[in-house]
């Protein structure tokens, strides 16, 4: 095997492992979908036009994609549901006691994320 096919190899799995966690987070509140398909779509552009193609052209997992690339649109309901993941997240970390450094790291990190994604416009 060659170190082009190796590599294109690579891409294809993090690029289904990204699918598998993508189609995950539409149904477990705390990880997201939307960064995981475009993920996905990335790893699939240099590893497989056929899973590429199939992905953003799926009825459900294609439209954010699209979305995202013609736009840096993200919809009112990812921009909610990811707010609500991370806050989530935070109170999570919160009922566990873990040390206040890490929830500084966290909030700041957080923070910076939500910032992001509610000045992405939502089309």
């Amino acid at each position: 095997m060659t170190h082009h096919h190796i590599i294109k190899a690579l891409w294809l799995v993090a690029g289904l492992a990204c699918l598998a966690l993508g189609i995950i987070g539409a149904v477990l509140p705390l990880l997201p979908t939307v960064p995981f398909l475009l993920l996905a779509a990335f790893f699939f552009a240099r590893s497989s036009d056929k899973l590429h193609n199939w992905l953003i052209s799926h009825r459900l997992l294609g439209p954010p994609i699209f979305a995202w690339r013609e736009s840096g649109v993200i919809g009112r309901r990812g921009k909610v549901f990811a707010t609500a993941s991370m806050l989530a997240t935070f109170l999570i970390s919160l009922w566990l006691a873990v040390s206040g450094t890490v929830l500084l790291v966290q909030l700041v990190v957080l923070s910076g994320v939500a910032y992001f994604i509610w000045s992405r416009p939502e089309g």
